[in-house]
């Protein structure tokens, strides 16, 4: 299999940074044409003039469906119909449950359920559109190990996660046999801006270190996973990947 994605249409929320950024970076190096969604409008644009012609930049907020909407349609007038979803976009703040902000608990559902839920919405009728031509249509999640695993203090932020893996099995169902692959990449510990936003000194340190411990993910092995998820033949559907370092086990 190679990863050739040339005539393909890439949509990737939370491009601004990471696992975003990469994927973003990879998606076009493989051929497609890639729309670069996110809140930090002058990274994407500095982005989308390193990637070249293939690329375009637009501010996004993804936990307001409008936002989503005028994206989309700004993406169709740019490109054409998309082929290639990847809902990115997340936030985790961790803290313990009884200390904690309850307006982080609004952002990290408002982004890790709600935006994903309108990353998808927006942008189905397209999927299902390739799909019907025969062509390959992607809808790939970027959840988290934290869906399945247990740290304490990360409870609502775990919870987001597992209502993504979940989330994703039932849409493939509904959409696998229309001919839509929905699928749900996995991280464990990767080196990114995810968590820089904690408000809890002591759990942003914690993470800190977890990180230092081990020999983490880069950002471009999860971009590695989901180009090759997305270049598979259409008749493979990489339903769920689990991609984690070494040390972690």
């Amino acid at each position: 299999m190679t990863n050739n994605l040339e005539g393909r249409v890439a949509v990737v929320t939370g491009a601004s940074s990471g696992i975003g950024a990469a994927t973003a970076q990879q998606l076009a190096a493989a051929g497609a044409r890639v729309a670069l969604l996110g809140r930090r409008k002058d990274r994407l644009e500095e982005l989308a003039a390193e990637i070249g012609g293939r690329a375009i930049a637009v501010a996004t907020d993804v936990a307001v469906e409008q936002s989503v909407l005028d994206a989309a349609a700004t993406v169709r007038a740019t490109f054409g119909p998309i082929d290639i979803v990847v809902a990115n976009a997340g936030v985790m703040l961790a803290a313990p449950f009884e200390s904690a902000h309850t307006d982080e608990w609004d952002q990290m559902v408002a982004t890790n359920i709600n935006g994903l839920l309108y990353t998808g919405k927006a942008f189905i009728d397209d999927l299902l559109a390739a799909a019907s031509a025969a062509r390959r249509a992607d809808l790939v999640h970027v959840g988290s190990i934290g869906g399945h695993a247990v740290f304490p203090n990360y409870g609502v932020y775990d919870a987001t996660k597992a209502a993504v893996a979940h989330l994703t099995r039932n849409l493939r169902a509904e959409f696998g046999p229309r001919g839509v692959r929905v699928k749900n990449i996995e991280p464990g510990f990767v080196t990114t801006e995810l968590g820089d936003g904690m408000r809890d000194d002591s759990q942003r340190a914690g993470l800190a270190e977890w990180r230092t411990q081990l020999e983490t993910l880069t950002p471009a092995d999860i971009a590695d996973a989901i180009v090759y998820a997305v270049a598979a033949p259409r008749r493979v559907n990489v339903a769920e990947l689990i991609v984690v370092p070494t040390e972690q086990g």
